[in-house]
């Protein structure tokens, strides 16, 4: 099982709209690719939050197969859209992860 995680610091200005906007549209969005098998949305804790809060999404892909046809077929349109509805108001950082135990 390899876990796709994507940390996502935001400005204050969007924090709300954007949780609701991930919890409505974009984690539906990314689950209905068919590529993970589930996901956990998470706020990061004892970070510097003085230009906004820090979340991070993980996404379980059953085979590294399944991570690769995410990544290849929907990952762009995906950060498209992001990018496309809170511009420069969040900054993204991904990492792929293996399930040891």
């Amino acid at each position: 099982m390899l876990i796709y995680n994507v940390t996502i610091k935001t400005t204050w200005a969007i924090y709300e709209d954007w949780v609701r906007w991930m919890q409505k549209e974009h984690i539906p969005d990314v689950m209905a690719t068919g590529c993970f098998e589930k996901f956990q949305f998470t706020r990061v804790l004892d970070t510097d939050e003085e230009d906004g809060p820090t979340f991070a999404t993980q996404y379980y892909a059953p085979s590294q197969e399944a991570y690769e046809n995410y990544i290849t077929y929907y990952s762009q349109e995906m950060r498209k859209k992001s990018l496309d509805k809170w511009g420069n108001s969040f900054v993204a950082f991904r990492s792929l992860m293996e399930v040891i135990a």
